[in-house]
């Protein structure tokens, strides 16, 4: 728990969001994390007169430095109890978050109402930084709503239905903090009402272990009755809370470790060597439970799945002695001296509840907590590598040839002009024995398009291919012209050329000169091309088919549409594809806004996406911060005051804003304004020298909470709004964090300018190729 007299560790730049913090991080502080899901925005509404102005801001909070008062910036007073009473669980859903993700809990409540209200997390963390204590998004994604109580209330009507739920079992369910928990006492309860033969009446006095017990039916002698009355104490004692956590806290003060070793079933039937030779590490393997990675958790998941290897959670026999003496001599002691046979049950009932129940359900809490924490650190990782992919610089201003490289079928090329248009596409075979006369139609073709960017996919024949342009351009080959090479990361190329969307885009082009201009866009610019791969096929993970399906494609679409809001895009020139990873935007509205880009022409501003059909106002809202409109690209429209059959007439600005290319939000231009008054510049030259001067001058002569106060406005925006007043036009956060591309393990570090000079490097070694 964040310490409440002190700064927040959460303090973060916003621009930190796009590195993903260490996965542990939460796990530490997290006894329970399995209880943690997605939570479910609920569909937008749609009014019929339509307002698209914002509401006043909420109360801001103080300096970020003082988020340790803990005073909510945005916490209605009957927040916490209405959630209660939605979710009828006998907990305060924001006081487990808080505890459960180590966030203080009024930014918790700050989160789930802004959730709750349809933000999307981009949003979030851009636009609202002071009511989430600029926590970054793999953060807030972790303080969402739990499925704990739909599977609560799952349970408890099939207990109600099999006729084995009580009152008192129904509170004990509404009071299970974890899955875990919920399953065990569900699971203690099932087992007793199945043995009816054994069923029997009985009660408990609080002053005696057992005052009497009666028959019902099939108990013809007094072992049976002592054998039912010792089941049911055992259940009572598996159930009981303080014993659960007194058990627990002795598993933690001893060595507790997890066992795996070839399974019998896979020696008798004499498994597949190469099978078998794949776990070779964790055939005879014992590891402490606290000292176990997450992908050996894996990999020994993925081995029992398949019967190769059998594993158990082995608890040390001294937590069973402390147990069974704990229980005699403290919880379960009578206050009166109990018969010896009496006490024979209890000792009974103790040693059956730890065997049968408590041992059971610790191994399974065991394995469940590693496996969650397994796949957050996996899924995890999917993240960090897919947010760098996405992330990559851009190489922009070149024509570049990618080219998909192999042997029988050949070299498939494809040349791009600087906005990634097809120029030419075409087939050599370079490593068949007319090699000289396609390395001369090589040489042609990149004299006609001026292209001095090659980058090869690394698939089969990548390294002959390599070798061969390297040859090439150390001796001159493609003279005058200063040409150089990279190699990228294919993966994921050749199941886009047959997808639907490539088809398409490209109608007419062979699916394996598609993979080629992929491969080509993949550095022209990363993010646009990626998106419209499945990030699971490009090869940026390992134990994918291990986690859960669910998970890994929700928290993978969320980094892709952070990545995307981050970045921006411009809509008049982005693809629809790309377009519907924009925060707030999906699939029908991103072919809403392209139909009507296609009707209408270009967008002239920001305002005319309120006449998209389908664009409400919390639409444009979360979408419109994310949206650029860049001079270059606009230009006059044909579109209409309206917005369709049945709909208002919306009245919206014909004239360009030149805060429209900046990421400043339109609810926050007002304060823009009074901004530039007060260092006494104008909204035309935006990211010009003088401006930046202004105020930069204005910054050093005030403090930004001053300029805050006066403008009337968070410290959080104004800084926001400083930088988008500042930004060169164009400005690309991906080119401004300086970042080099990375191409898995064939990478070739650029710089944004020299990109692909690696030719240099060959001649000073006096080497062609590169192993």
């Amino acid at each position: 728990m964040a310490n409440k007299s002190g700064p927040s560790n959460r303090v973060k730049e916003e621009r930190v969001s796009f590195i993903v913090s260490e996965a542990t991080e939460t796990d530490k502080c997290s006894s329970e994390g399995s209880s943690l899901s997605g939570f479910k925005l609920k569909k937008e509404e749609q009014v019929e007169d339509e307002d698209f102005t914002f509401d006043e801001p909420c109360p801001k909070k103080q300096k970020t430095s003082r988020a340790c008062l803990g005073h909510p910036t945005f916490s209605p007073s009957s927040a916490a109890q209405t959630l209660r009473n939605e979710l009828n669980m006998n907990w305060d859903l924001i006081e487990l978050l808080s505890n459960l993700t180590c966030v203080e809990r009024w930014v918790c409540e700050n989160i789930i109402m802004l959730l709750r209200e349809d933000n999307t997390v981009p949003f979030v963390v851009r636009y609202r930084k002071d009511m989430i204590n600029h926590m970054d998004a793999d953060s807030v994604r972790d303080v969402q709503l739990v499925s704990l109580a739909k599977k609560t209330q799952s349970v408890i009507q099939t207990l109600k239905k099999d006729g084995v739920l009580t009152t008192d079992l129904e509170q004990t369910l509404r009071s299970c903090r974890s899955v875990d928990e919920l399953d065990h006492v569900a699971a203690s309860s099932q087992k007793l009402a199945e043995p009816k033969h054994l069923a029997l009446k009985w009660r408990l006095h609080c002053d005696h272990i057992l005052t009497h017990f009666v028959f019902l039916s099939g108990l013809s002698s007094v072992e049976e009755v002592a054998t039912g009355v010792e089941h049911i104490l055992a259940d009572m004692i598996a159930k009981d809370p303080e014993t659960l956590t007194h058990v627990k806290t002795l598993c933690e003060n001893c060595p507790v470790t997890i066992q795996s070793s070839v399974s019998k079933a896979a020696l008798k039937e004499k498994v597949q060597g190469k099978d078998i030779d794949k776990f070779q590490l964790y055939c005879d393997f014992t590891c402490n439970i606290h000292r176990i990675q997450p992908h050996q958790t894996l990999a020994i998941n993925r081995g029992e799945s398949l019967k190769i290897l059998t594993v158990k959670v082995n608890i040390p026999d001294r937590v069973k002695s402390d147990f069974s003496r704990w229980c005699l001599n403290s919880r379960w002691r009578p206050k009166t001296m109990p018969r010896e046979e009496h006490h024979l049950i209890l000792k009974n009932a103790v040693d059956d509840s730890y065997k049968r129940l408590i041992q059971p359900f610790l191994s399974r809490s065991y394995r469940t907590k590693l496996t969650s924490a397994a796949e957050k650190e996996s899924i995890a990782m999917f993240v960090r590598n897919l947010r760098q992919r996405l992330l990559a610089g851009p190489v922009r201003g070149s024509i570049i040839m990618g080219v998909d490289p192999g042997y029988k079928h050949g070299c498939k090329l494809a040349i791009l002009s600087p906005t990634s248009q097809i120029l030419h596409t075409d087939i050599f075979y370079l490593h068949a024995s007319s090699q000289q006369r396609e390395a001369e139609k090589l040489r042609y073709l990149m004299s006609k398009y001026s292209c001095t960017k090659v980058v090869i996919g690394n698939g089969t024949a990548c390294r002959e291919t390599e070798s061969l342009f390297a040859d090439l351009i150390s001796r001159g080959n493609f003279h005058p012209l200063d040409v150089s090479y990279c190699i990228t990361n294919e993966a994921g190329a050749s199941i886009y050329s047959v997808s639907p969307e490539a088809v398409k885009e490209m109608p007419d082009l062979d699916p394996n000169l598609r993979s080629a201009v992929s491969i080509a866009r993949r550095v022209q610019d990363p993010l646009a091309e990626l998106v419209k791969i499945d990030p699971k096929h490009i090869g940026i993970g390992t134990y994918q088919h291990d986690v859960s399906t669910s998970a890994l494609k929700a928290a993978l679409d969320g980094v892709v549409q952070e990545c995307v809001s981050f970045v921006g895009v411009d809509i008049n020139m982005c693809s629809e594809t790309l377009m519907r990873h924009v925060a707030g935007l999906n699939v029908g509205r991103a072919r809403s806004i392209a139909e009507w880009r296609e009707q209408n022409g270009p967008f002239i501003n920001r305002e005319q996406l309120k006449l998209v059909k389908g664009m409400g106002p919390k639409t444009y809202q979360q979408c419109a911060g994310f949206i650029r409109i860049n001079p270059q690209t606009r230009c006059s429209s044909k579109a209409a005051a309206k917005k369709g059959k049945g709909k208002a007439v919306i009245s919206v600005s014909t004239s360009f804003n030149p805060l429209d290319q900046t990421c400043i939000h339109p609810e926050s231009y007002h304060v823009a304004q009074r901004f530039l008054s007060i260092v006494g510049g104008s909204t035309d030259p935006i990211g010009s020298s003088q401006l930046r001067q202004r105020v930069e001058n204005k910054l050093r002569s005030s403090s930004m909470e001053e300029l805050a106060k006066t403008v009337d406005t968070s410290t959080e925006t104004l800084q926001l709004i400083t930088d988008g007043l500042t930004q060169p036009p164009g400005f690309d956060i991906r080119q401004s964090k300086n970042r080099d591309t990375h191409i898995c393990d064939l990478t070739v570090k650029q710089n944004v300018e020299g990109i692909l000079s690696i030719h240099d490097t060959l001649q000073k070694k006096n080497a062609l190729k590169i192993y």
